[in-house]
């Protein structure tokens, strides 16, 4: 999921629009078997990317393509453009043999047929039980696995160590509860933030897809959830949401969060911690390679109010296209890219998560216990499962972002009717 593009986030509207036009039988849902040839050796395949994912294609393809007889062709598509891309090919009968999807738009694409059925070659993977947990829970529709994971991007707390020691906070001890988060933000922003460059946190307060990545994870950490399983009930009037509410309106209502975190609709959220402006906020674990070198930071698990850690699991799962006639070179291809040899010598070598649980604790990752942590919370963090998702959390007219907004910023008694609202829209 890529919660810092406001465009992107219209296309799950575009998506579904597309897909429901396009009948499954139109979009190839015929027998995989017919489509698996006797001897894939020396086969081209296509694969298709969004251009938020094309650094980690990119080194994927590069070094399979040169340990292998059979060969990838990658085409990489800007990522506003990229739902409706799929749709529209899908329709067309036109798909490439691989294409990969942000995981949170999966189940659109296996409820429409558009992915060949895995299950039994997935299944004969010696290490099926260590792939992310929620990525294959996405990828999974009516008990049959559609996607393997491609790449992750996991939600995590950063602290400005320096910022820390200047306030008079232990530099080495970061929040373990959203109350300490809400403290230790406090004093950084009483100590630090008279002249009004230095404030306490940050989020992106118009950006319902901020909302989703950075708030969520507080709520499944307190043993609480925003759906219910199917994803067609909204869980976000119970307390296990809205004491996560309160303390981000109190932190906003004392000025803790900087004047701009109410308008901030989602490019911009990530840019103020690498300036050094921001003591304690929830960002995305991808920016930890991106932070200025000289830049001391502490990485800690989201919590809930009292304690508990969680993470939302973003990034892109990947597929064989249900119209391949390929499928036996795309699962070479596929199932190599979550081998030891890919998942350490390609993902975690260049400081990209594993989407193995067991590979965690690798030669690369384990010279920073930071990167450690972060990769441990694959097994623990989740991935919300709707199927009309992007229209009712993503798009900027959709009811969650009302609710969030009321929430934080307006009036808390509408809480409740706005999260009718987006039951509503769930089950549309």
């Amino acid at each position: 999921m890529n919660p810092r593009s406001p465009r992107g986030r219209k296309a799950g509207i575009a998506l579904l629009c597309l897909l429901t036009a396009a009948s499954v039988a139109a979009c190839g849902g015929g027998d995989p078997k017919a489509a698996q040839p006797a001897d894939a050796a020396g086969v081209t395949i296509t694969m298709w990317t969004r251009a938020a994912t094309q650094a980690q294609s990119e080194r994927l393809v590069e070094a399979y393509n040169k340990s292998h007889k059979n060969q990838v062709k990658l085409t990489v598509i800007p990522t506003d453009n990229y739902q409706p891309r799929i749709a529209a090919a899908a329709g067309a009968k036109q798909l490439p043999d691989i294409f990969a999807a942000d995981v949170i738009f999966v189940p659109n694409y296996t409820s429409q047929g558009l992915f060949l059925d895995i299950t039994d070659r997935l299944g004969a993977l010696p290490y099926k039980d260590s792939l992310a947990p929620s990525h294959i829970k996405l990828g999974t529709f009516d008990g049959r696995s559609y996607t393997l994971p491609h790449t992750l991007d996991l939600s995590v707390w950063f602290w400005n160590k320096d910022l820390y020691e200047k306030a008079g906070l232990d530099p080495e001890k970061g929040p373990t509860t959203l109350r300490e988060f809400a403290e230790q933000a406090t004093t950084i922003n009483e100590k630090l933030g008279k002249d009004g460059k230095v404030h306490g946190t940050f989020f992106g307060g118009n950006c319902g897809g901020c909302y989703v990545f950075t708030f969520w994870p507080s709520v499944w950490a307190s043993g609480g959830q925003v759906m219910n399983p199917e994803g067609t009930t909204s869980l976000n009037d119970q307390a296990a949401m809205t004491d996560v509410f309160k303390i981000y309106r109190d932190l906003y209502a004392k000025g803790v969060t900087g004047p701009t975190a109410k308008e901030e609709q989602g490019p911009t959220w990530t840019g103020f911690f690498p300036k050094g402006e921001i003591g304690v906020m929830p960002m995305p674990s991808t920016t930890l390679g991106l932070m200025p070198k000289e830049m001391k930071i502490g990485v800690a698990p989201i919590a809930g109010p009292d304690g508990g850690e969680s993470t939302f699991v973003g990034g892109d799962s990947i597929g064989i296209s249900a119209t391949t006639e390929n499928a036996d070179a795309a699962w070479d291809f596929l199932s190599w890219t979550v081998s030891d040899d890919a998942q350490v010598e390609v993902m975690a070598k260049n400081k990209d998560i594993p989407a193995r649980t067991d590979l965690a604790g690798n030669k690369y990752s384990a010279t920073d216990p930071r990167v450690v942590m972060i990769n441990s919370l694959v097994a623990k963090g989740q991935t919300p499962y709707a199927l009309r998702f992007g229209q009712t959390y993503n798009d900027p007219q959709g009811p969650w972002l009302r609710l969030a907004r009321e929430a934080v910023f307006g009036d808390e008694s509408k809480v409740a009717e706005l999260n009718a609202d987006i039951t509503k829209s769930l089950q549309q």
